[in-house]
């Protein structure tokens, strides 16, 4: 029974995988002009569709909005009841059906013709009902259901997300939509959280950096690291510049290697390369330096090389980038 499961799960795959790979080899120009109608809208983007269809237009919607293009859906039964008054002048309208022959679809696309709008239909038949009634036609036919009574829409709806990812990916690309606008739209996630936080965020900054001189005595670099609990100590000179940086690791291999530490100063065990990050740089980038070279703490310091700042791995990873 285990080996029939998988047997059958691997035909809706190939079904599907055959499906897409055709619907590849089909793109052509009107996807194109699609492309440049959906881009040039002043308006929203309507995406309806009745049944399946119509989950996959609220998919699509969402994927719109997400990636920078204001979209909304509009059931295709609701629409003829009234629902129509979402629609203005200047939106582009996109329709999913398999047959293409929907009864609300062409309902629907009858009355908005007042409306002027642009029409741009995916659909599973491309002589269908809807040609006439579309500015654009999206050939998103397929050969057969995953369904072995060829009846359950699967590898229909597969071929129109596919085809409505494609537009929502291409128009992404040609508006040249950033990351920080897709953050700005995703501030309450980890994406946003990635893309939206900076260092400048995230760091300890005066007074709470941990500094000491160069000629400060092991027990009072003992004392800054640990009152200041961020598991180091900058390092400065006479004018507040940054020579070096002390670790938790730099304490115990000192304690490990010297018998009397009383004489030992910050400047006898400091590293004079730490690892110094801008502090408009993304957190992210932050964590990815700091597992690279196996360290915990970053310095940031200005232009004069004045600390002015310190971020903690701890840190980053509180605010969900770890």
């Amino acid at each position: 029974m285990k080996n029939k499961a998988i047997s059958d799960a691997k035909r809706v795959i190939q079904i599907e995988r055959k499906a897409l790979s055709l619907l590849e080899k089909r793109l052509n120009g009107s996807f194109a002009e699609a492309i440049d109608i959906i881009y040039k809208c002043k308006g929203r983007v309507i995406v309806t569709g009745l049944g399946k269809s119509g989950i996959i237009a609220q998919k699509i919607v969402a994927t719109l909005n997400s990636t920078g293009t204001p979209s909304i859906f509009l059931h295709s039964a609701d629409s003829i009841h009234g629902d129509l008054g979402i629609i203005r002048r200047g939106d582009v309208v996109i329709c999913i059906s398999k047959s293409g022959d929907t009864y609300e679809l062409i309902q629907l696309l009858m009355a908005i013709n007042q409306f002027g709008v642009k029409v741009i239909s995916i659909v599973g038949d491309v002589d269908s009902k809807l040609k006439d009634l579309s500015d654009v036609i999206l050939d998103a036919s397929v050969d057969q259901e995953a369904c072995p009574y060829n009846l359950a829409p699967t590898t229909s709806t597969t071929a129109a997300l596919v085809m409505g990812d494609a537009l929502a990916i291409a128009l992404l690309k040609k508006k040249e939509f950033t990351k920080e606008e897709f953050a700005m739209l995703h501030p309450g996630g980890i994406l946003g959280r990635k893309l939206l936080l900076r260092v400048s965020d995230l760091m300890v900054s005066s007074p709470q950096i941990p500094k000491v001189k160069e000629n400060a005595l092991f027990k009072d670099v003992v004392f800054e690291i640990s009152s200041k609990r961020l598991g180091c100590t900058c390092v400065i000179d006479k004018t507040g510049k940054l020579k070096g940086i002390i670790t938790d690791g730099d304490i115990r291999r000192t304690l490990q290697k010297y018998e009397n530490v009383a004489d030992i100063t910050a400047r006898d065990i400091m590293n004079t390369s730490p690892k110094l990050i801008n502090e408009n740089m993304l957190g992210e980038t932050a964590l990815e330096l700091m597992e690279k070279y196996t360290i915990t703490q970053l310095i940031i310091t200005d232009k004069k090389k004045m600390p002015t700042g310190v971020v903690h791995m701890h840190d980053l990873v509180k605010a969900g980038l770890g």
